[in-house]
């Protein structure tokens, strides 16, 4: 299983010179076997897979966690959503108050989008998840819900004996600095329990996280913290702040890894970087 990192920036996308190198496009990342792909999250990042030359199927499995505009923004400039002969399967999380295509169209409609939801032409199907467990060609996608304000779900993708862990919004606790002793009261503990690549939320450094406690992102020692108690074996941490340089980024990170000692990968994630596990 190849993971193409196509979008690493949280909040909102950048176009900084200062921010080239860890990338300025929002959440969207591409997971590849064989000729069957599915594309998780669409931010910004998922505008540079809608050219027919990228891509020569004509069925897409798109699962967004939820649906801040930094992880549904690109989903209008999507270019296959306007071919009729395909087919588009996005996934989303459930709500008892509101539908998933209720809660799209929102947005894929005016006045923040000039073309009604319904008048897309591309061949779409929604589908709402739970903790729900789902088959997509040859991925095993599991689905929980985990805490983040708003209905939000974390996805864990096996495929041939390797397992992503993909979490870009994580509080892995709501309301305090520290992780409970239990691994019970984690959100997303099962999800990241023993995975071979874990991409988790990291916005913030300790220090800014202490003024931004419940806002539903993670320090990078909590993300660090939570990778080590799931056992995962490799640590990309994502969702950049959009006022984090390079430089900025570059020297955060170097300064926690100075301080801290952890006997797994870890490592930021880069826009355009491609893993294979």
């Amino acid at each position: 299983m190849k993971v193409r990192l196509h979008g690493t920036r949280g909040s909102y996308p950048t176009s900084n010179r200062e921010n080239e190198y860890f990338g300025g496009a929002t959440s969207c990342v591409e997971l590849i076997n064989g000729t069957e792909r599915i594309i998780l999250d669409a931010g910004t990042g998922i505008i540079a897979l809608g050219s027919e030359e990228y891509y020569k199927n004509k069925e897409f499995n798109i699962l967004l966690t939820h649906l801040h505009m930094d992880h549904i923004q690109g989903l209008g400039f999507f270019g296959h959503l306007f071919n009729p002969n395909n087919k588009i399967n996005i996934y989303g999380p459930s709500t008892t108050y509101e539908s998933l295509y209720s809660r799209l169209n929102r947005y894929l409609s005016p006045p923040l989008f000039p073309i009604p939801f319904r008048d897309v032409p591309g061949n779409i199907e929604i589908k709402e998840v739970l903790n729900t467990e789902l088959i997509i060609g040859s991925f095993k996608i599991t689905s929980n819900f985990i805490v983040h304000p708003g209905p939000t779900v974390g996805y864990r993708v096996e495929n041939q004996g390797k397992v992503l862990t993909y979490i870009p919004d994580h509080e892995p606790i709501m309301g305090s600095m520290e992780m409970f002793d239990d691994d019970d009261w984690l959100s997303g503990f099962d999800l990241a329990k023993d995975a071979d690549l874990l991409l988790h939320d990291a916005q913030y450094t300790s220090k800014e996280y202490s003024s931004k406690v419940g806002w539903g992102h993670s320090s990078m020692e909590h993300a660090a913290e939570f990778a080590h108690r799931t056992g995962a074996k490799h640590l990309l941490m994502t969702h950049h702040d959009p006022l984090h340089t390079d430089e900025i980024k570059k020297r955060d990170f170097g300064e926690f890894m100075d301080n801290h000692d952890y006997d797994f990968e870890i490592g930021l994630a880069v826009q355009g970087s491609e893993i294979q596990l």
